[in-house]
């Protein structure tokens, strides 16, 4: 009954402009009641919904959820994620509104359609799809996001057709969907996250140091790893990766992200997670590769003429931000060997690398005055004057030299101890460690004991030219977040798209 009436309605797509917006009203309307026309109905809602006229194509995409019932759910889902590529923002937020509202009748449904487009759609609509995901799943209920929800969406991401050909930018996103789910927020949950990182971060592959792309890739995939390590989810594979490959081409590292200092990235990276690295199998190869690059950073005094000055033309430079992190992470991994120095090490390695560390160590003294002289009476209002930049600077090289001086005493210790505890410097420093924060400055404006003094005579000491401009604008405008990133476009970055079919597939 009826259904010739729903037919002329249906074939009133293509007559003018007031057929066409009544028809996109009155086909949804009465849809449920013929099952039969369940296809050309949708179909013919689908040509308005690309119709020239913008008020014609709104009308008809804001009408669109009422056509999701049933199987025909995934279907309405893919069809609204093709259209994510409108770049009319007022269609934009109908197409948002519209995949919301399904989602909260059938989540599964929903994202089978969204996964469908991730997977086979054109570059711009697999782009906005994730984007989608990234930002709306947060915002839906409970009740919606259930348990099962978040497997499904656990269980679509890990598939290897949706991340194998994943740009950074992608993964990234991914990532952010992914621990951001509940039933994530676990021990067991982070270390799979951990577990789908390193797999993408390929730490079983050969490391090739002049491709860009490669180390972008170990980076990126690193950046998403580090959040997620605890005392319980260990860094041990990423740490091993990074001593065993990385350092060793540390000065041969390429990057295709302009004014980065790809070096003290990697080292940032490597400080961060040595706190979590559990038992390491080649603990002390590992431990004397870090050792040895440590050594590149640690120079030794300059050799004195006949008059007590300095022979050659110039100090050493003391790169005091490398230092800080390779010295805390040889300080963390040390701590799981602690004869490492006294017993792996023969007396003239270890003499050797006390007078390194006295050498570096008075340096420090001279800086930190200054630094301290150049700050004293600066309040918060005074950061805030066009000298700002400078003093931040001036505040980040003070925390710097201090974490440095802190490890330095530890290791002067006998035996050498790894026992201090220090916040890296451009990580915030937590309330509750306000006191031990405090002790730790009271302690830092002293020397190494001088039963381990060695170098230049205290008279030298007087006339050192403390560096100048060692700090470079990394450190002040470092941001750990999203620092670099990956080539854009598709076949770039980590790798192109592949084949996959193009145009409209409703």
């Amino acid at each position: 009954q009826h259904k010739d009436a729903y037919q002329a309605i249906l074939d009133g797509v293509k007559g003018g402009a007031k057929e066409k917006r009544l028809a996109a009203q009155f086909i949804p309307k009465f849809f449920k009641h013929f099952p039969e026309l369940a296809d050309s109905a949708i179909n013919a809602q689908l040509d308005l919904c690309e119709d020239e006229d913008v008020s014609i194509r709104r009308q008809a995409i804001m009408e669109l959820p009422q056509f999701a019932t049933g199987d025909n759910l995934p279907r309405v889902a893919d069809i609204l994620t093709q259209l994510l590529q409108s770049d009319d923002s007022a269609e934009f937020n109908l197409v948002n509104n519209a995949l919301l509202s399904i989602f909260k009748m059938d989540a599964k449904g929903t994202l089978g359609g969204l996964f469908s487009q991730i997977l086979q759609g054109e570059d711009i609509v697999r782009e906005r799809a994730i984007k989608f995901l990234s930002t709306k799943l947060k915002t839906l209920p409970e009740e919606v996001m259930t348990k099962e929800v978040e497997e499904f969406i656990l269980t679509e991401s890990k598939k290897a057709s949706v991340l194998e050909d994943v740009t950074g930018e992608e993964f990234v996103l991914f990532m952010k969907i992914l621990s951001g789910l509940k039933s994530l927020q676990t021990v067991s949950g982070r270390q799979q996250l951990v577990e789908l990182v390193a797999e993408q971060a390929d730490l079983e592959q050969t490391f090739n140091p002049s491709d860009p792309d490669c180390v972008d890739r170990l980076l990126q995939c690193t950046r998403q790893a580090v959040p997620l390590f605890s005392k319980n989810v260990h860094s041990t594979k990423f740490v091993t990766y990074f001593c065993e490959h990385v350092l060793p081409n540390l000065s041969s590292l390429t990057t295709p992200v302009e004014g980065l200092d790809i070096q003290l990235e990697v080292l940032k990276l490597l400080a961060e997670m040595s706190s979590f690295c559990g038992d390491m199998e080649k603990l002390e190869s590992n431990l004397k590769k870090l050792f040895d690059k440590l050594l590149e950073y640690m120079p030794l005094p300059p050799e004195e003429a006949e008059n007590g000055e300095n022979a050659g033309n110039e100090e050493p430079k003391l790169q005091f931000s490398y230092v800080e992190c390779l010295l805390y992470s040889f300080h963390q991994l040390g701590r799981k060997l602690p004869d490492f120095l006294t017993a792996k090490l023969n007396a003239e390695k270890l003499k050797d690398f006390k007078i390194r560390l006295q050498y570096f160590a008075r340096g420090l003294q001279v800086y930190i005055r200054q630094l301290r002289l150049a700050l004293q009476g600066k309040t918060g209002e005074a950061l805030k004057t066009e000298e700002a930049s400078i003093n931040k600077i001036k505040v980040v090289a003070l925390k710097i030299t201090n974490n440095i001086n802190v490890l330095i005493k530890d290791l002067f210790h006998i035996p050498p101890s790894y026992k201090s505890t220090v916040t890296l410097s451009w990580k915030p420093v937590q309330k509750a460690d306000a006191s031990q924060k405090r002790a730790s400055e009271d302690t830092t404006s002293s020397s190494p004991p001088k039963k381990a003094s060695a170098g230049p005579k205290r008279d030298a000491r007087q006339i050192y030219n403390p560096p100048s401009g060692k700090y470079s604008s990394n450190l002040g405008s470092f941001s750990y977040e999203q620092r670099g990133g990956f080539r854009g476009g598709r076949g770039r970055g980590w790798g192109g798209r592949g084949n996959r079919s193009r145009g409209r597939i409703y």
